[in-house]
């Protein structure tokens, strides 16, 4: 089902690995800085922590899923091809959790890149409007349909995860229906 979010996820994940895992560089700052007692890692922890994360996330995944495949070996890119592959016996709504895992995690991606316009084209799961945002405080997507609010009159904000299973959900319906 989702060779195209696979592939979308994957090359996010690549982009990750290929451009962000250099760590920032800062200028000599006004001078008044103390000198660091230790070189800076060369390479953005955070960001290896990420990946690392996303792909014993899926492996972990697969594993419960599929207990006969054995521990992920490859890029990290690879590891929804790996997926993919021990999963491809399960019943669709299993696969649908797997691809929501998967969808889910390239939004993660193309927002830890600095892309928070992955989370607009989603209509919002409770009124249904299209353009939500971002919020980096909060990390989940804000409704800006002013009347989408709980009931405490705060606008609805909604998780990745639930984005990715609604997204999921409606392209599995699709497919049903052309079938």
């Amino acid at each position: 089902m989702g060779t195209g979010a696979d592939n979308t996820t994957a090359q996010r994940l690549r982009l990750l690995q290929q451009e962000f895992v250099q760590p920032a560089r800062s200028g000599p700052g006004d001078g008044r800085s103390s000198r660091p007692t230790h070189a800076p890692a060369p390479v953005d922890l955070g960001v290896l922590d990420r990946i690392r994360a996303a792909v014993h996330e899926v492996e972990h995944h697969t594993r419960t899923a599929a207990p006969d495949a054995g521990p992920f070996t490859g890029p990290a890119e690879r590891v929804y091809d790996y997926c993919r592959q021990h999963t491809a016996h399960l019943e669709a709504e299993q696969q649908n959790a797997r691809e929501a895992i998967i969808y889910r995690q390239g939004l993660e991606h193309a927002i830890a890149a600095g892309d928070t316009s992955v989370v607009r084209k989603h209509p919002c799961p409770q009124c249904g409007c299209v353009g939500m945002y971002w919020q980096d405080k909060t990390r989940r997507a804000l409704c800006v349909n002013h009347y989408c609010t709980d009931n405490d009159g705060v606008s609805n904000t909604w998780e990745l995860k639930r984005l990715a299973q609604e997204y999921i959900a409606r392209k599995s319906a699709v497919a049903r229906r052309a079938t």
